[in-house]
């Protein structure tokens, strides 16, 4: 169980520039620049638009995603769309779920 609290970014929230933190994140809204969290979960939420490389433990996508994720575990949900490379030792994709890029599992 996570003790950590959910930081949340919500749909009319736009930022340009990089985001760095450790407990989770929920994020639904636009984000240009990099995503980095230290130890936390990172969900990137059905109306977000992340333009950006994101590195995190966990990486739950439901939104658009155009730059490279690096993750130890990684989830894409059945409208998930990603653009970009990824590196993640665990992948779960849904059906539906867009990924256009290289990517290296294990």
């Amino acid at each position: 169980m996570h003790d950590n609290p959910t930081n949340f970014l919500s749909s009319g929230i736009q930022i340009k520039g990089s985001i760095r933190f450790e407990n989770d994140m929920h994020i639904e809204g636009k984000i240009e620049g990099e995503i980095t969290s230290t130890s936390g979960r990172v969900t990137i939420g059905e109306s977000a638009t992340i333009t950006g490389d994101i590195t995190a433990g966990d990486v739950r996508i439901y939104g658009k995603v155009d730059g490279k994720i690096t993750s130890k575990r990684c989830e894409l949900k059945q409208q998930a769309r990603v653009k970009g490379d990824m590196k993640t030792i665990s992948l779960s994709m849904e059906e539906g779920a867009q990924l256009h890029g290289n990517t290296e599992i294990g």
